[in-house]
């Protein structure tokens, strides 16, 4: 498990971003990394993609012929 850098996130907000105290403590990770420029996030699902994890990760029917329910 990774340890939280909370001195360098608190650096980065107060200091670099010169966020309040409030303001910084009311963000969730995933808006203060975006802030910070670190999103890293996954590009936005496309139809390909989601045709891709379709065929991935087939639905089943209920009661259907693989005994599912």
């Amino acid at each position: 498990m990774k340890r939280i850098d909370w001195p360098g996130l608190l650096r980065a907000g107060l200091g670099q971003l010169q966020l309040s105290p409030a303001a910084f403590w009311r963000l969730t990770p995933v808006e203060l990394q975006i802030l910070l420029g670190l999103e890293g996030a996954s590009p936005p699902l496309t139809r390909a993609r989601l045709e891709d994890l379709a065929a991935a990760f087939p639905d089943h029917k209920k009661g259907g012929a693989d005994g599912r329910d």
